[in-house]
């Protein structure tokens, strides 16, 4: 290698569990369906990992093909940061475009799993649906918030294996969501309906309406409060 920058195995175990264990703290995932959520988001962050610490597969089959195009797609960890090197960014490599949306990408999906998490555990004690704060947005803030850490991953260090995993985990996700919102039209029935007729799967709307308050406090409509990646929805 260039630089020692590659084979620190150590660092890939150490940084996946990171990631794995942050997002669980958030997630709390139970049901089947969790895991299997859990499972596609862990395998993107072990290829990923992979090469960024371990073995750079994507700068070994690039290098070779494009590397008189872009001299700066080499064997080091700065050259692991491809759209940098693609569109001849010279600076640090931290402090690009890419990688400081990648920052944001990354911040605001953790910060979208945990608030799901917290409207999603008041629902559950009430056993009722949540609209209120990112499902009011969105009816899978939390399936919303694993893509957008993916995509700020992407964004900093995009790898074939995982260019290749993220619409393959897109397809997973609108697959689990779609499972899951039968069984919450199955419960809620006209309720689900209604909530579900004003508020999108994935990309985010501002919602246009008002809930009344219900007699648990917590605002509410025919089709409200939980949303169908919940736990109490499912159990």
């Amino acid at each position: 290698m260039a630089d020692a920058a590659y084979g620190l195995w150590p660092l890939v175990v150490l940084n996946t569990l990171l990631f794995i264990v942050f997002a669980a703290s958030f997630f709390h995932p139970k049901s089947k369906r969790d895991w299997r959520a859990m499972g596609a988001y862990s395998a993107f962050l072990v290829a990923l990992f992979t090469e960024m610490y371990g073995t750079p597969l994507t700068i070994y089959l690039l290098g070779g093909w494009l590397g008189n195009q872009f001299p700066l797609l080499k064997d080091t960890h700065a050259g692991g940061h491809l759209w940098n090197d693609l569109t001849g960014w010279q600076g640090d490599p931290h402090l690009s475009p890419f990688h400081l949306a990648s920052y944001v990408a990354i911040g605001v999906g953790f910060w979208l799993i945990a608030a799901a998490w917290k409207v999603l555990h008041e629902a559950a004690q009430h056993d009722h649906l949540a609209t209120t704060g990112p499902y009011s947005w969105v009816r899978h803030p939390q399936y919303d918030g694993f893509l957008l850490i993916m995509i700020g991953f992407l964004l900093q260090w995009p790898t074939i294996p995982t260019l290749i995993m993220f619409p393959v985990l897109v397809y997973v996700y609108a697959r689990l969501a779609r499972s899951e919102e039968r069984e919450v039209a199955d419960r809620f029935g006209e309720q689900w309906t209604v909530y579900a007729a004003g508020t999108p799967a994935f990309w985010p709307r501002r919602p246009h309406r008002t809930p009344p308050a219900t007699k648990h406090g917590t605002p509410s409509t025919p089709g409200s409060a939980r949303g169908p990646d919940s736990r109490a929805t499912r159990r």
